[in-house]
Parts: structure tokens; C-alpha cells; sequence
């Protein structure tokens, strides 16, 4: 008996030093603790990533190694222990030996003896710095003036905007609301010789006839009842510059006459003046409705649409990019932090996972609406399924098929995406994708993608 215990004995330990080996070989950092959370293990990949040794870890509180303010706020060991539920890629920033913070993806569960006792934790965490380092070079490939995109269909209209803004034609631009046709507006004026004048913008569909009209053209003093000085309009406000119209297609067919003269003969009249004043706005139009479907349908002047319509510009919709959402979505989250004071560092994977399923009819102005509710919620590091508006919230929590998404499932992913933004050209697609075609080749075969 007593040499069968010793037998087993010795297989335990060397089952723990296999483990050690094979744990020391792993490109991610593995570290486990006790009840108290001191560290009982170390691996290679541990050292390399913190700087500290494993001899000057071993025994040490983890929080006084990693030193991320998720220790105090937010524990994982803590989550896990207490919740049963293991977590899976949740992004955080640590310190490294020298005090440089690092963003590493972490993995946490709980560690139970044969008893099914909880005797501590164990974390796995990986070095996130090329990938960060990755996401800025895609950030600042995919920017341009302050339009965030990597889809084909985007990348064409941004090719083109310089040579409209250059000329002074006028422009309209269609596009759903929320598309970003107020920063197509915005980008052309300011590629354009008349960046120095004024960009004004006026939305047509928010304001009665009356209003307008005035809003415009403005008035002279003594022009109606309450005009005891004169107004300027819009069309004078922006001389010289860029003159903005969202949602004409809005416009009452009476007003219609007035555009279509400003457009025609380069002159208006404010309301009680005598005189005509020259008009020296570019005008750029935008519409959230199929223009030339209201001229059929005899809504819309068809003389005022030609006028408006030397350029035309067609944003996708938001469901048209999705492989743009997580670029957006990172996008939001650096000008809110920066708004707000905060420092929110990532989403949670089911929080992607449920953002790239949604349809978006509000496009990416409903996408920024739902980041401003979270990071309202949000009093930690990472916005989580709970912090999204209710209807999202229930869907990352109930729907069937929404789990955490793994890095290869996003690969998968983006690479489908772009396969299809890019009709199937493998060449194309490599080339945005920033790869060798040989390499995508080997990721097409790995997924299954046709």
C-alpha cells in the first residue's frame, strides 16, 4: 500500500512537471493563485510580458505584479469565484515592470482540488501591443476627415472628393439619416479652395415655410410686425463659402421657386428688400429620400432637381459596411473618452458579437447613440452587455447563438466581410486586408469560405 502511494505520489509530480513544461511553452501568459490571491505558478510567457521574474512573483499578491485598476474595481479572480462563470478574452491595461502599460486580453476561471473545493484562480493573458499597435495603423489608413471607414463603396466616394470639392459645381448627396452626409458635406468643403469661408448648414425639414424662408434669405427691418432690425440668411451668411442643405427634399414646391431662381440666376431677396443680393455659396444638398422618385411622383420640381443635381453622391447604409462597425466602434470610444474624461479601453466580445448581428436603421448615428448610453453606464474599464440600451442588452443575454465571440470567429468574420465588399476578388481583398493572397488563400481554406 505504502508503495503504491509512493507510485502515485511520483506520478502526480510528474504529471505537475509536465504540466509546468507544457505550460512554459505557451505564447500566453498563465499564472494561478491561491484563496488569497497569491500567485502559485508563473509561466515563461508571464515573465516575458510583465518584466517580473517568476522567482519575484511567486508569493506575491497578483494585484501588486499587474497593478491594473481592475484589481481594485473589478477583479476577474473575484467575478469568477463568485459567479461560477469563466471569462473569455476580456481586454485590460497592466503596468510591466518599468510601469508601462500594456493592453493584454485575459481569461480567467476557477481552480477546485478533487473535492470540487475552490482552492483559487487561474488567468490566462496575452499581449495585445501589435494588435494595438495593428488598429491605429487600420485607424489612420481607414480616416478620412473624420469619416471612419474600410468599405470599397466608401473608399471610391473618398477617392473622388477631392476633385468635387476642387470644382464648384453643386452636389447632392442621398443617404438614409445617420449615413454621414452632413460629413461628406463638411470634408468637401473643407478639401476646397473656400475652407477659409464658412460651412452653414440648414435643415429644411425641421422648420415650417415661414421660417425658412427667413432662415434663407433672411429680412430687412420693418419687413413684418416683429422685424425691429434686419437678419442676415444662411445664403449670406455663408459668402464665399459652403452652404449646406439637409433634407431638401422636404421643401415645399413654393419655396422650390425661390431655390430654383438662387440656383439659376445667383441672386435672392430677402423678405422687404428692394434691392437683390448676389449669392456666392456653393451649394451642397442632402436628402434621406429617393430625390427623383419625388420628381416622378411630381413632389419635387424636376427643373430645381437637374440644379441640384450636377454631382451626385450615394452613402451606403450602415448594414451595406458592417465590416466598419468595429472600426467605429473604436472610433466612438477614443472621442468619448476624450468627451467625457473616462477611460473605457475596449468592448466585451458578446458586446461586438451583438453589435455586428443588429440591422441599424438609424445607420451610424444610432451606433454612436447606443456608445453614449453605455458609456453612461459604464463605471469600468470595459462596456459590457448590460450597459447597452435595454432591446441589445436582452438580446446578448437571451438570444440564442449570441455567446463571446473568439478572435478566430472575428477573423472569420472580417475576412467574409471584406471577401464580399470586395465581389469576391481575392486580390482586392488581400490588398485590403493588408496580406499576402497566398496567406488569404490559407484563410479561406481554414474557414470554409467560398
Amino acid at each position: 500500500m505504502k508503495k503504491r502511494g509512493k507510485a502515485q505520489q511520483d506520478d502526480l509530480g510528474s504529471g505537475q512537471d509536465h504540466l509546468r513544461t507544457i505550460l512554459n511553452c505557451v505564447a500566453d501568459g498563465v499564472f494561478t493563485v491561491d484563496n488569497e490571491k497569491r500567485i502559485q505558478f508563473f509561466n515563461n510567457a508571464a515573465e516575458r510580458i510583465t518584466g517580473f521574474s517568476s522567482r519575484e512573483a511567486l508569493g506575491q499578491f497578483c494585484r501588486d505584479i499587474f497593478r491594473t485598476r481592475n484589481c481594485a474595481d473589478s477583479c476577474v479572480i473575484d467575478h469568477v469565484v463568485r459567479t461560477g462563470k469563466p471569462i473569455i478574452g476580456r481586454p485590460v491595461q497592466i503596468l510591466n515592470r518599468e510601469g508601462r502599460s500594456i493592453m493584454v486580453s485575459i481569461s480567467a476561471a476557477v481552480l477546485q482540488n478533487s473535492e470540487g473545493a475552490v482552492i483559487g484562480g487561474v488567468e490566462t493573458f496575452r499581449d495585445l501591443t501589435a494588435e494595438e499597435e495593428l488598429r491605429r495603423k487600420i485607424s489612420k489608413t481607414y480616416t478620412f476627415h473624420e469619416i471612419v471607414s474600410r468599405n470599397p463603396k466608401m473608399h471610391e466616394l473618398f477617392a473622388i472628393l477631392p476633385d468635387v470639392a476642387e470644382s464648384n459645381v453643386n452636389v447632392l448627396i442621398e443617404g438614409q439619416s445617420g449615413t454621414g452626409k452632413e460629413l461628406f458635406a463638411r470634408a468637401i468643403h473643407n478639401l476646397s479652395a473656400r475652407k477659409s469661408k464658412p460651412f452653414v448648414a440648414v435643415n429644411c425639414g425641421s422648420l415650417p415655410d415661414t421660417l425658412l424662408e427667413s432662415e434663407l434669405f433672411g429680412y430687412k427691418k420693418g419687413a413684418f410686425t416683429d422685424a425691429k432690425h434686419d437678419k442676415p440668411g444662411r445664403f449670406d451668411l455663408a459668402k464665399g463659402g459652403t452652404l449646406f442643405l439637409d433634407e431638401v427634399g422636404d421643401v415645399s414646391p413654393a419655396l422650390q421657386v425661390r431655390l430654383l431662381r438662387v440656383l439659376q440666376e445667383k441672386i435672392f431677396e430677402p423678405l422687404g428688400a428692394t434691392e437683390p443680393v448676389k449669392s456666392e455659396a456653393r451649394i451642397v444638398a442632402a436628402t434621406n429620400r429617393h430625390l427623383f422618385g419625388k420628381v416622378n411622383d411630381g413632389s419635387f420640381r424636376e427643373d430645381l432637381y437637374y440644379r441640384l443635381n450636377v454631382l451626385r453622391l450615394v452613402l451606403p447604409t450602415l448594414r451595406e459596411r458592417r465590416c466598419d462597425i468595429p472600426l467605429l466602434i473604436d472610433h466612438f470610444r477614443c472621442r468619448l473618452n476624450a468627451e467625457t474624461g473616462k477611460n473605457i479601453e475596449a468592448v466585451d466580445d458578446s458586446v461586438l458579437t451583438v453589435l455586428m448581428g443588429h440591422d441599424f436603421p438609424g445607420n451610424v448615428r444610432e451606433l454612436e447613440n447606443i456608445l453614449q448610453h453605455a458609456f453612461v453606464l459604464c463605471r469600468d474599464s470595459i462596456i459590457l452587455p448590460c450597459h447597452l440600451p435595454k432591446e441589445l442588452a436582452t438580446r446578448a443575454t437571451q438570444e440564442p447563438g449570441l455567446g463571446p465571440l473568439s478572435l478566430e470567429e472575428i477573423e472569420r468574420r472580417v475576412v467574409r466581410e471584406t471577401l464580399m465588399d470586395n465581389s469576391g476578388n481575392r486580390t482586392a481583398t488581400a490588398g485590403q486586408l493588408g496580406i499576402d493572397p497566398s496567406t488569404l488563400y490559407r484563410k479561406l481554406k481554414r474557414y470554409g469560405i467560398n
